[in-house]
């Protein structure tokens, strides 16, 4: 063999080698971004990963531990009104008993209830006042009632109530107050409707759940790499597949934020390598007490989650959203707010949770 064909042969190899390890680079540069395995045993991979992973830094832990203590509503804040039957949002019936000091138990008040708690799309309820309490409450076997009353919701994200769905009211409650041989006393239908109406419009203009979107600038992301991201940042598994939640500091099971992603991924059979392009964050403005700093929250999380994870944030129509469009969202909110809480209606009170439902 000649030099010239060793020389070729030599060459040949390099090359091939060269095309080799670039195709192993391309790839490895084209595949979605993966979780940090933990590393264990030496200092040395602990330092080297430490630049790698999510992990919040000592100031981004305070800044989040302060957004997680909360300050108390102002004295003059309007509270929370009770969770049953309210006027303000709630076609009323009263169903009296025909002897006056005749009672009726709570066992038997409560088989005589309907089959069904709805109206239509409507949610639909009957309390009774307590004769040890003079409260109303919602029926407990053991109780004693000296009254009844029946509502139905007059608005929802579904609309307002209609004309068929008060029919429907007025048949349940006579069917109720029939089987305890009570009087009932409803009120005009028209009228009712007539709010309804007005109900929804105002609900229709101050409805808002927001939305921001991340998009991976560079490089795409793993569902263990989003995931492990957003758990570090105090995020959890959602009831349904392609979402995590941020929950309150206290009990409210009512969640903060949520974050959604594709959940054909999350039930992929290899979701380790399928490419994540897109996350959103959520927040539900009218279910979040605004004391709470849902807003401000949300921005926080949306800057830590693109820094961490080399993305952007924009809005639904895919625009970058500046520094200045964030701070015009946060006074659009503002007076969202205020107008919520004139009609008595504040952001994350029971009423305002059960009105934009």
């Amino acid at each position: 063999m000649s030099n010239l064909q060793i020389g070729l042969i030599i060459v040949g190899s390099v090359v091939l080698v060269a095309l080799i390890v670039h195709g192993v680079w391309i790839t490895r540069k084209n595949s979605p971004r993966q979780p940090v395995r933990d590393k264990k045993n030496t200092k040395k991979n602990a330092a080297n990963t430490s630049e790698e992973t999510s992990t919040l830094s000592p100031d981004e832990g305070d800044k989040l531990d302060a957004l997680n203590s909360f300050p108390p509503p102002p004295p003059n804040s309007i509270l929370p009104r009770t969770t049953g039957l309210d006027y303000l949002i709630d076609a009323i019936a009263t169903v009296k008993l025909k002897s006056e000091g005749m009672t009726v138990s709570g066992d038997v008040a409560i088989v005589s209830l309907p089959s069904t708690r709805r109206v239509g799309s409507k949610p639909f309820a009957i309390e009774g006042m307590n004769v040890a309490t003079s409260e109303w409450e919602t029926l407990v076997s053991g109780h004693r009632y000296r009254e009844f009353q029946a509502g139905v919701q007059l608005a929802n994200r579904t609309g307002p109530l209609n004309e068929i769905e008060y029919s429907e009211f007025v048949a349940k409650t006579q069917a109720f107050a029939d089987a305890l041989g009570a009087n009932v006393e409803f009120s005009d239908m028209l009228q009712e409707v007539a709010r309804a109406r007005d109900l929804d419009q105002f609900a229709s203009a101050h409805d808002a759940v927001l939305n921001l979107s991340l998009h991976a600038a560079r490089v795409a992301w793993s569902l263990g790499y989003v995931q492990q991201t957003a758990t570090n940042l105090g995020f959890v598994a959602g009831a349904l597949p392609g979402c995590m939640v941020l929950t309150h500091a206290d009990d409210n099971p009512t969640p903060m934020l949520m974050l959604h992603y594709d959940a054909k991924a999350a039930l992929a059979e290899d979701a380790a390598n399928v490419a994540i392009n897109k996350v959103s964050l959520q927040l539900d403005v009218t279910h979040i007490d605004r004391h709470e700093q849902p807003f401000e929250r949300m921005r926080y999380v949306a800057a830590q989650l693109v820094e961490i994870m080399d993305g952007v944030v924009t809005d639904d129509n895919d625009q970058e959203l500046t520094t200045q469009a964030m701070d015009q969202i946060g006074m659009d909110l503002y007076h969202l707010y205020e107008s919520l809480e004139q009609r008595d209606l504040s952001a994350g009170s029971p009423l305002a949770k059960r009105l934009f439902a």
